[in-house]
């Protein structure tokens, strides 16, 4: 008889021991947005929406709206990027949440790149890969863009899309 009450107390004690702390991941989503900052435009990020809603009303797409809390989180991850010293889409489940917590988005996606140094070359990268391109004529409202430089001189890209 000790036996079945020993095992219940065993599968809590494992739980307790080996279960996630939703805690823990509301502070590290506060700890990520503790500090927005929605930095003024550059030449090249201002290039780079200009050519992207060409290319929508070429294809008779609306254009989309640039939105600051949009640019805030795409340069919270330009700026993790380059501090990582590696292009990636970390944390976007951060970015997103955010997203639809504090600016109405529906959908959020994002392309990132690494190492153009033109507004027109990192445009048509993404218009050639499939996935990229997707994303910029997709069926969405706003975006932002953040472009950021290394002591290299490489630049990091975070372009996000949000569909409202």
């Amino acid at each position: 008889m000790k036996r079945p009450t020993l095992l219940p107390v065993m599968v809590l004690f494992a739980m307790f021991m080996f279960s996630c702390s939703s805690d823990n991941l509301d502070d590290k989503a506060e700890a990520y947005n503790a500090n927005l900052v929605i930095p003024e435009a550059k030449g090249i990020e201002v290039e780079i929406l200009e050519l992207i809603n060409d290319h929508r009303l070429n294809l008779g797409l609306n254009p989309l709206s640039d939105m600051g809390i949009i640019k805030s989180q795409a340069y919270n991850h330009t700026t993790y990027m380059l501090e990582q010293n590696a292009i990636s889409h970390d944390n976007f489940f951060l970015r997103k949440s955010y997203l639809q917590s504090n600016a109405g988005a529906n959908t959020v996606s994002e392309n990132v790149a690494y190492g153009y140094t033109s507004a027109q070359s990192v445009v048509n990268a993404w218009l050639n890969s499939d996935g990229h391109r997707a994303n910029i004529e997709g069926n969405f409202t706003n975006f932002d863009i953040s472009a950021e430089q290394d002591n290299d001189g490489n630049w990091y890209y975070t372009n996000i899309f949000v569909k409202k």
